[in-house]
């Protein structure tokens, strides 16, 4: 039998493997989703790209989806990410139109109905849950410190923010 976790029992002890094992049990039969806006690269991909697989490993089956965004897309969030963390930004109906299509396509080829649990990364895939059907819970998982957000950005993104279940932030 293949022992989790096992290169960590040296660092941590076995008593805090044995811990989050058994903690881990209770999550057998669900099946995790994490979603995010790119596969390499960013704190969100290199947390993600660890976080994946020790989850799989101790036996959470745990995915992963990226959503593809244009260039326009990313240089348009990353606005939206500045602005969250204070800046003042000009923010052009247009550009929420392109923010809101790519979410819209992205949900029509991503199949999510049979997670137990949709984790959603920062702010380019936020607005996905407008467009699916919820049928399990949704966690927002903001990356960026939120204590001081450009006011105008921060009640548009909220329309979407108040769809999730619960928001995890820094």
């Amino acid at each position: 039998m293949k022992r989790p976790l096992k290169r960590y029992r040296k660092i941590v002890g076995n008593e805090q493997i044995d811990t989050i094992l058994e903690k881990a049990s209770r999550f057998q039969d669900k099946h995790i989703v994490h979603i995010n806006s790119t596969l390499y690269g960013g704190g969100v991909a290199e947390m993600l790209n660890s976080l994946v697989p020790l989850m799989n490993e101790i036996g959470i089956s745990t995915g992963w989806r990226v959503l593809k965004g244009s260039p326009e897309f990313f240089v348009i969030t990353k606005h939206f990410h500045n602005a969250l963390q204070g800046e003042k930004i000009d923010s052009k109906y247009s550009r929420k139109r392109i923010y809101l299509e790519i979410n819209k396509t992205f949900s029509k080829i991503t199949h999510l109905e049979k997670h137990s649990c949709v984790i959603v990364h920062d702010v380019q895939p936020l607005p996905l849950i407008k467009f699916m059907k919820k049928r399990q819970p949704w966690f927002w998982r903001c990356h960026v410190d939120l204590s001081n957000p450009d006011e105008h950005t921060y009640n548009y993104l909220k329309r979407f923010i108040s769809k999730y279940d619960s928001v995890i932030i820094p």
